[in-house]
């Protein structure tokens, strides 16, 4: 099992930036993948990124060259670096890790607004 925390979330103008954490109970070198997933209010949860156990991204397709999903394995976190924010950017960002069962966190909210 491992227990996740995010951090980062905020009020940002459209346009700028905000970096997310994922901080890790346990050590995250062994687990398959982490990812980070949104979920607006009114919509499904869907994917914003995951980065595999051997680094390979997979970014969802209204994120692609705006974001950037990261991993620290010494410091057992995991990073979504987030720039361009569009309004429709909005909504509680959650990190997920996958071995075998998929663990999540409780979430940060990004509101994107001027």
């Amino acid at each position: 099992q491992v227990q996740l925390v995010e951090s980062g979330g905020g009020l940002v103008q459209p346009g700028g930036s905000l970096r997310l954490s994922c901080a890790a109970s346990r050590s995250i070198f062994s687990i398959d993948a982490m990812g980070w997933y949104r979920q607006a209010p009114g919509k499904q949860r869907e994917l914003v990124a995951v980065i595999s156990h051997g680094g390979a991204r997979t970014y969802g397709d209204s994120v692609k060259g705006r974001f950037t999903i990261s991993r620290d394995n010494a410091k057992n976190a995991v990073y979504l670096q987030m720039n361009s924010l569009k309004p429709e950017d909005t909504a509680v960002y959650y990190c997920k890790a996958t071995m075998g069962n998929d663990y999540w966190g409780q979430g940060t909210q990004v509101t994107v607004s001027s």
